[in-house]
């Protein structure tokens, strides 16, 4: 195949198996995430049209669109009528109808985040925390605050506070996605998540952190995290920056006569 049409993809393997047992859409979506991790797109360049790249790869237009609207609907790329399809580079997508790792969700988006900065230290229980995990308030708790972005922008930061009943070590550095460590090491496993999203102006403190000039108001998600039987494992604050970060939501409607 003649990809002499594409720049910057020495790096990306553009063949299309026709054996394989993964389907087109799938194979062009994984090309397409590749694709848009070049640096020519990240900073603004339009992608190929979809018919240049259709006929590139050797595919059918409604295989190349199956492909594409998965990168839309992730939030990945934006397309506008008229204009063309380029990598979205202001806000980072999540969808609220399935619970999963963050970090998990974020790398299969092709949008891996790193900690910018990691805090573990034992403190007393404020009273909301209390209150969520079921417990007294000051019992000592582990608390675990993680500042995460990309490429060392700051995008949210997690503060995440830990029943004590799961008996995290005092120095657990807390490496890798955090309801791994609770399966793999604690024998702990995250089923149920409760959850609340509010808005509000950040104080000092959380402006530094995410390096917000302004009065722009900050998304805070409440996080619960529970176990089969709901007993409380994790209460956290998620702050993300508003301007950077977009919560979807998908709702069926209800069959009913109204």
């Amino acid at each position: 195949m003649n990809t002499s049409e594409f720049n910057s993809t020495d790096s990306i393997d553009m063949n299309i198996d026709r054996d394989s047992h993964v389907p087109l859409h799938i194979q062009v979506e994984n090309i397409l995430r590749q694709l848009i991790q070049q640096e020519e797109y990240q900073n603004g360049k339009l992608l190929p049209s979809e018919q240049d790249m259709s006929k590139q790869l050797g595919i059918s237009r409604n295989t190349f669109r199956a492909a594409m609207n998965k990168l839309v609907y992730d939030g990945l790329v934006e397309r506008k009528k008229g204009i063309g399809t380029k990598v979205n580079q202001n806000k980072v997508h999540t969808h609220l109808e399935a619970w999963s790792s963050f970090t998990k969700e974020m790398n299969a988006k092709g949008r891996p985040f790193s900690d910018i900065d990691k805090k573990v230290s034992l403190v007393k229980a404020p009273q909301e925390v209390a209150c969520y995990l079921g417990i007294e308030e000051n019992t000592l708790i582990q608390k675990l605050e993680r500042l995460r972005g990309e490429h060392e922008k700051p995008i949210v930061l997690f503060t995440s506070y830990f029943h004590p009943s799961i008996g995290i070590s005092n120095d657990e550095e807390f490496d890798g996605p955090l309801y791994e460590l609770l399966e793999d090491k604690y024998q702990i496993v995250p089923v149920v998540a409760k959850e609340e999203i509010t808005a509000r102006i950040p104080d000092k403190k959380l402006k530094e952190q995410l390096d917000i000039e302004d009065n722009t108001p900050v998304l805070i998600r409440k996080h619960l995290a529970c176990d089969s039987s709901e007993r409380p494992i994790e209460f956290c604050y998620a702050s993300y920056r508003a301007d950077k970060f977009v919560y979807q939501i998908n709702i069926k409607r209800q069959n009913n006569n109204h």
